[in-house]
């Protein structure tokens, strides 16, 4: 058996298959995207949907193009990014720290569960009137609503993680005089950096859920307003244009989560 750089040639055959696999995925994702977008442009153009309600592609690219040369675009996109951002960054900074009390004590934990439970499944924007009278009608409530529709699924999604550390680990700790401080953080954080990745990556699509819904309610100025105001105007292509952006922006915020994980797992295996 052959090497090449400590390498056996079989395993150097199976990162190829991989790497080809990686491509073909990517290839198929691009093609299906092609092909969706251009059946929607004929369908449209043909008149078998009605361009009007459905609008379609390019004049979607027109749009969004439009919306550059005025300088809106730009303007309502900083809007959103800073209101989603910083919504993300709060519920997952406080979900995390919240959840880790509740594991540090029992007691908080059984008593504040079912009130966790019943907040999660509230329909948060029942509390738009109440989140407006309290936080005033700018950004700060935007701000706000992301902040509640994400904070809940941050602390359940961290508390499961740190709940699911291995008791016989857990006992060994104690068992050579480990007290609970050393075992969070020599057994739990360390152990539950999956969760936490999964929950940063949850906790994207509440942020834009958040702002998003927020903007319904009380913007002047985002990608959210662009949408409502484009519904009254019956503006349909301003609607699909604001949605596309809306679109690339969630998925480049995912993505910046997903490079943070490879950057994390390639820092654990050196």
């Amino acid at each position: 058996m052959k090497k090449k750089n400590g390498i056996s040639k079989e395993h150097l055959l199976y990162i190829r298959k991989l790497k080809l696999e990686t491509v073909i995925v990517w290839m198929l994702r691009i093609f299906l995207l092609i092909f969706l977008l251009g059946l929607w442009e004929l369908l449209a153009r043909t008149g078998v949907m009605d361009p009007f309600i459905t609008s379609y592609p390019s004049e979607i690219l027109v749009t969004i193009k439009e919306l550059f040369a005025e300088n809106n675009l730009l303007y309502h996109i900083g809007i959103t990014l800073y209101e989603t951002v910083l919504g993300f960054i709060i519920a997952a900074g406080l979900g995390y720290i919240i959840a880790l009390m509740l594991w540090w004590s029992e007691r908080a934990r059984r008593v504040l569960e079912p009130y966790i439970v019943v907040l999660n499944s509230l329909p948060k924007i029942a509390l738009g009137p109440v989140i407006i009278v309290w936080c005033g009608s700018g950004s700060k409530a935007i701000i706000f609503m992301a902040v509640l529709i994400g904070i809940i699924v941050a602390i359940i999604t961290m508390l499961n993680g740190f709940l699911a550390a291995d008791k016989n680990k857990i006992f060994l700790l104690r068992s050579m005089g480990a007290n609970k401080f050393q075992i969070l953080l020599k057994l739990i954080i360390p152990g539950s950096l999956p969760t936490f990745i999964s929950m940063l990556k949850i906790s994207v699509g509440m942020a834009w859920i958040g702002s998003i819904m927020g903007e319904y309610l009380v913007s002047r100025a985002g990608l959210g307003y662009l949408i409502v105001y484009g519904g009254q105007v019956f503006k349909l292509d301003l609607v699909m244009a604001a949605t596309v952006v809306l679109c690339v922006l969630a998925a480049l915020m995912y993505a910046l989560v997903a490079l943070l994980e490879k950057l994390i797992i390639k820092y654990k295996a050196d």
